[in-house]
């Protein structure tokens, strides 16, 4: 069964939990047929690609404590929405600027009755003001470079909390390049977590986990496109 793999992520999941996430490859698959969320040749490798990267996650968050996590450019829900299945102690927030992406993560959380998600459609540097300082976690996963992440969510973490930036094999080239981004947001590399998916000739993946040390400075997220166009 490919749930098994997940002991590698020191996951052993329940009887309902394994229901849910069935439920949840269905869901996913049929809209995804409709408005093509991933590449149809990912369809089949659903749970190897985007499943079990999104769950790596548990290699870092080893306490069971309440948390409230935000996902930066969720997409189609990864990894926002198996999180949220995963842990029913984390209020999970799922952010993506594409309407269609979040209609999907809304529904499915409602055909899951998954009631520790809430999807919202904005652009990560133009959530309210209240959501800053606010959260214990932030995620993001294949949606941009390091040193651009960095300031679309450090704003957002609680200080003292951390950002996961989920990566590849590119991960040093990021974090050389992410060196003035960190030292001007308050934060610090705090771990990188190595893994492989259950996949043959899988690249090697990193969790790179920031702490948040001092608050970061108010101008930050820059408005208007400014992240991107030119960044830290």
């Amino acid at each position: 069964m490919m749930y098994n793999n997940l002991s590698a992520l020191n996951i052993n999941l329940s009887e309902n939990k394994i229901e849910l996430f069935n439920k949840f490859i269905k869901e996913f698959c049929a809209y995804s047929e409709k408005i093509n969320l991933i590449s149809k040749n990912e369809i089949n490798i659903l749970f190897q690609k985007h499943i079990y990267d999104s769950l790596s996650v548990n290699l870092f968050l080893k306490n069971n404590v309440p948390l409230k996590l935000l996902d930066i450019g969720t997409g189609g829900g990864f990894p926002s929405l198996p999180i949220a299945i995963l842990y029913d102690n984390i209020k999970v927030t799922a952010v993506d600027s594409t309407q269609k992406k979040i209609n999907v993560v809304s529904e499915i959380a409602k055909k899951l009755d998954l009631k520790n998600i809430q999807a919202i459609c904005e652009r990560a540097e133009n959530l309210p003001n209240n959501c800053k300082n606010s959260f214990d976690i932030a995620v993001s996963r294949a949606m941009a470079e390091l040193r651009i992440m960095l300031e679309y969510a450090i704003p957002y973490v609680k200080t003292g909390g951390y950002f996961i930036a989920y990566k590849s094999i590119k991960a040093e080239e990021e974090l050389s390049n992410a060196e003035n981004a960190i030292k001007i947001l308050g934060v610090k590399l705090f771990d990188k977590i190595e893994y492989s998916l259950p996949m043959e000739n899988s690249p090697k993946r990193v969790l790179l986990v920031f702490k948040k040390v001092k608050d970061t400075p108010e101008i930050y997220p820059r408005k208007n496109g400014m992240i991107s166009k030119k960044p830290l």
